[in-house]
């Protein structure tokens, strides 16, 4: 008997060209949370300020080989992924000078899908965390990903960014990738006692109707601990209200598949 054909990983690119809208913390957390629940889970580090790479206890200065080599020389992502709390395909601060090394490229936009081919069975999530850009490196992770989820800070300036990554989805979706699309738009740093934050979240809400997550991340103080720990809030305060905030969005976006 033929055995099944097996299922190939799902993609999700973490993607706000605004940055410090804890776009690193939710790559990571959601990622350990989609582990805590038993899938397979590699994170992709495609920012060359490496913080996904250092929050997992690894030093980008000091890695030999990185997503550079990856993108621009073609190593095999195999050779840079290093098992940590989950695997994370690493970042080094060579990755600043990818952009300008893959120009010359030919299909330098998928030079991230064609290198994940390698390893599509190996596990059912991929995360990719990706700069505070729209340059080259986020189209890569655009370009290979099936969803996208847009964390965003609950102010309204914060709000502008996403008309303009819809308008690079957009493109996207016609020239390289037609399948991706947005899984959701994730309210982060969220200050509850606020009205600005209690307003802001209904603004996304008008906007962007039931893509807005019914998870939200609250600022708290656990967030800027864990990654001098080297390891998630989920393992480093496993009872605390962040963790949990992230086990809800886990269960939000594994629910998502089946409705």
């Amino acid at each position: 008997m033929e055995s099944p054909p097996q299922q190939t990983a799902k993609v999700i690119a973490f993607a706000n060209q605004k940055g410090g809208v804890a776009k690193t913390t939710t790559t990571l957390n959601l990622a350990a949370a989609f582990a805590e629940e038993g899938h397979r889970v590699l994170c992709v580090d495609m920012d060359p300020q490496g913080n996904l790479t250092m929050s997992q206890g690894i030093d980008p200065d000091t890695v030999q080989t990185s997503m550079y080599d990856v993108l621009v020389h073609d190593m095999p992502i195999r050779d840079v992924i290093r098992k940590r709390e989950i695997d994370v395909a690493c970042a080094s601060i060579d990755l600043a000078g990818a952009e300008i090394a893959m120009s010359m490229k030919i299909g330098r936009e998928r030079s991230l899908a064609k290198a994940l081919k390698a390893v599509q069975y190996d596990y059912d999530f991929i995360c990719i965390d990706t700069p505070p850009s729209l340059g080259l490196l986020t189209i890569n992770a655009l370009t290979a990903a099936n969803k996208v989820i847009v964390p965003v800070q609950c102010e309204y300036l914060s709000m502008r960014g996403l008309i303009q990554l819809q308008n690079t989805l957009h493109m996207i979706r016609e020239e390289l990738n037609p399948g991706v699309d947005i899984e959701g738009i994730l309210p982060t740093l969220v200050d509850t006692r606020t009205l600005h934050a209690q307003e802001a979240i209904s603004l996304l809400e008008e906007n962007f109707g039931d893509r807005v997550f019914a998870s939200r991340i609250r600022k708290t103080i656990r967030f800027a601990e864990a990654p001098v720990k080297g390891m998630s809030v989920l393992k480093y305060d496993p009872d605390g209200v962040a963790a949990q905030s992230y086990r809800d969005l886990a269960k939000e976006v594994l629910s998502h598949g089946k409705g």
